[in-house]
């Protein structure tokens, strides 16, 4: 996925955290279930029919950092899903794996169209970056080495961190971007988000893995 993968130096790790910082102010939203694929908008529909795919009003900073920050975060979850679907002791673990994984997918499919009206490259700027909430080379290499109920309750937790952060990042874009297609695709994710924590914590072995 990434086409650099360099150790992270000490400033660029911290203009890393002070995006994620800025983008990590916000309000709230509602649920669905875990399962939900994102509904497309009338708006993005449009948009992604015409050939010129000309944007509703002009990108903030706001709107270039949740995207390029939600896109990657999304790709890395969706390979930790994809272990989880296929190796996850518990039975319910798994199950909620292949419809989060799904939802997430279909997330990505939107966040790439967004790249695209948005004329942004398809690059992970944040290649390299250990940044809150995301799955990390190190988190995927630890549960592959990972079985059974240790299996589960890694994937429990960074799938929780994962959910938590990429909510409170999309919040931020919700009241501080301008894009109303990007606005709208963050509030359809926290709302996805919220409900996917609630079933999460329901599962079996969440409160021991959840503390």
């Amino acid at each position: 996925m990434n086409p650099v993968s360099l150790p992270l130096a000490p400033l660029r790790r911290a203009a890393a955290l002070v995006l994620l910082g800025a983008l990590a102010l916000g309000g709230a939203a509602g649920c669905s279930t875990a399962a939900d694929s994102v509904p497309r908008t009338p708006q993005e529909q449009a948009q992604e029919s015409s050939p010129t795919g000309t944007p509703t009003s002009a990108s903030t900073a706001t709107d270039v950092g949740w995207v390029q920050l939600m896109t990657p975060m999304n790709q890395q979850a969706v390979k930790l899903l994809t272990l989880a679907a296929a190796r996850a002791a518990e039975p319910r673990v798994r199950d909620f794996a292949v419809r989060l994984r799904t939802g997430q997918e279909a997330e990505l499919d939107r966040l790439r169209a967004l790249l695209t009206r948005m004329g942004l490259p398809g690059t992970d700027v944040h290649a390299g970056h250990d940044m809150p909430g995301m799955v990390t080379v190190r988190d995927l290499e630890a549960a592959r080495a990972a079985e059974g109920p240790a299996f589960d309750r890694l994937v429990l937790v960074q799938i929780r961190d994962h959910l938590r952060q990429s909510a409170q990042v999309s919040r931020s874009e919700i009241t501080s971007g301008r894009r109303a297609d990007a606005r709208e695709l963050a509030a359809a994710l926290v709302t996805a988000r919220e409900a996917s924590l609630a079933e999460l914590e329901r599962l079996p072995g969440a409160g021991r893995a959840l503390g």
